[in-house]
C-alpha cells in the first residue's frame, strides 16, 4: 500500500466550532519496588504526547490495539485521571484548571457511554433511578417538567418503551443496557460524549442498531463524539475522522476516507491489511501484512518510533529521531512516519490553490 494524496478531500467541519482541544497530552503511571519504601523504577508511558481536535457535530474515531492507550485517553479527557502534562481545551476553557463545583459544572458538557452495558448499570437501581441521577447530583439543572417526565422522554428518545421506567437492568438485554447508558449521558444535555467501545460487548446485529441510534442522535442534537474502539469496520460506519493509537501516541490521523483507501503510515496499513473482506471472490486479492514479534512493553518502549521494531520500512533514522505528526495548511492527513510520503500532499494542495 502507498500513500495516495489525490485528489486533496475537502474537510466539511473545516468552518465549525472547535469543542475540544488537546494538545501533547501525557499520562505515565510509575512502577515501584518495595512494600514499605517503594522506589520508583520506571513508568508504563500509557499516552505520550497526543494532540488532536474535535469540532462541533463531528465523530473522531480512536482505533488501536489493546494496550495502545485508547480506554486512559477517555479517562483523562473525562478527568477520571489527572494527566502528567499537557492541555485540554474544552469550548476555549482550560478544562485541566477547574475543582469543585466549577468542575462540575463544566463536566457536564462532556458525557461519557461506558464499554460494558452489564456493569456500568447499578443492579440495584430502576431505569428511572439510572436515568434521573444526573439531576439528583447537578440540583440546578432539574428538568421543569419534573425528573420522571424528563425520563420517560429520554428512553423514548433511545427507542425503549417509557412504562419500563420502573424496571431493572437485568430485565434488559444487552444492547436495551446500552440504551440506558446513551439515555442517561443525553440527561445534562452534553455537547461531547465519549464513547468507549459502546459495542464491543453486543452481538453484531445489536451493533448496527445502537450505531444507527448514536448517528441519529448527533444529527438531532448536534453531538460531537470521540469514538473509541478496535473494530476497524465500526470506526469507519460512525467516523468522520479517524486517529490510529499505537503504543500511548498517535500514528496517523485523517479523514476516515483518506484513512482508508490510502493509509500513510506503515502501523495503519497493517491494521487495513487484517480486516476481512466480505466478498469471496475478493479474498486473496489484497496483500496482507503480517507483523513480526509482539508490541513492545509500555513501560520500555524503543527510541526513536515505537513501532519501527515491527516494521518493515524501518531504518536507523527511526531508531534515532522520532517521527511527529505533521500539521500543514490545507492537509488533512497526517503520519507520524519519516517515510509517509507528504510532500507530495503539499504539492498537490499547492496545485490546487
Amino acid at each position: 500500500m502507498s500513500f495516495n494524496p489525490h485528489p486533496v478531500p475537502t474537510d466539511p467541519f473545516a468552518d465549525s466550532e472547535v469543542v475540544l482541544e488537546v494538545k501533547d497530552l501525557v499520562k505515565h503511571y510509575p512502577l515501584t519496588q518495595g512494600i514499605v519504601f517503594q522506589k520508583k523504577v520506571g513508568a508504563v508511558q500509557a499516552v505520550d504526547g497526543v494532540s488532536f481536535q474535535l469540532r462541533k457535530g463531528e465523530t473522531l474515531g480512536i482505533v488501536g490495539e489493546s494496550g495502545s492507550g485508547k480506554s486512559t485517553l477517555a479517562k483523562l479527557l473525562m478527568r477520571l485521571e489527572e494527566p502528567d502534562s499537557g492541555s485540554i481545551e474544552f469550548q476555549g476553557q482550560d478544562f485541566l484548571k477547574p475543582r469543585g463545583e466549577e468542575l462540575r459544572r463544566l463536566r457536564r458538557k462532556i458525557q461519557i457511554i461506558f464499554q460494558d452495558p452489564y456493569t456500568s448499570l447499578n443492579p440495584r437501581m430502576s431505569v428511572g433511578d439510572i436515568i434521573g441521577e444526573p439531576y439528583r447530583l447537578h440540583k440546578d439543572v432539574k428538568p421543569a417538567q419534573g425528573i420522571r417526565n424528563r425520563v420517560k422522554e429520554l428512553l423514548e428518545l433511545v427507542g425503549l418503551n417509557p412504562d419500563h421506567i420502573n424496571r431493572y437492568p437485568h430485565q434488559f438485554s444487552g444492547g436495551q443496557r446500552q440504551r440506558i447508558g446513551i439515555a442517561r449521558g443525553l440527561a445534562l444535555n452534553p455537547d461531547v460524549i465519549i464513547c468507549d467501545e459502546p459495542v464491543s460487548a453486543l452481538d453484531v446485529s445489536v451493533q448496527a442498531q445502537v450505531m444507527n441510534l448514536l448517528e441519529d442522535l448527533q444529527k438531532e442534537l448536534g453531538l460531537s463524539y470521540i469514538f473509541i474502539a478496535h473494530d476497524l469496520s465500526v470506526v469507519r460506519h460512525i467516523s468522520d475522522r479517524v486517529g490510529v493509537m499505537y503504543l500511548g501516541r498517535l500514528m496517523e490521523l485523517g479523514r476516515e476516507e483518506e484513512i482508508y483507501s490510502a493509509p500513510a503510515h506503515p502501523y495503519t496499513q497493517a491494521l487495513l491489511s487484517a480486516v476481512p473482506v466480505p466478498d469471496p471472490t475478493l479474498r486473496g486479492s489484497r496483500e496482507q501484512i503480517v507483523l513480526q514479534g509482539d508490541p513492545p512493553n509500555p513501560a520500555d518502549p524503543p527510541s526513536g518510533c515505537r513501532f519501527r521494531t515491527r516494521c518493515w520500512k524501518a531504518t536507523d533514522l527511526c531508531a534515532e529521531k522520532t517521527p511527529q505528526l505533521i500539521v500543514r495548511p490545507g492537509i488533512t492527513q497526517q503520519a507520524a512516519c519519516h517515510y509517509a510520503d507528504q510532500n507530495e500532499a503539499v504539492a498537490a494542495t499547492e496545485d490546487a490553490s
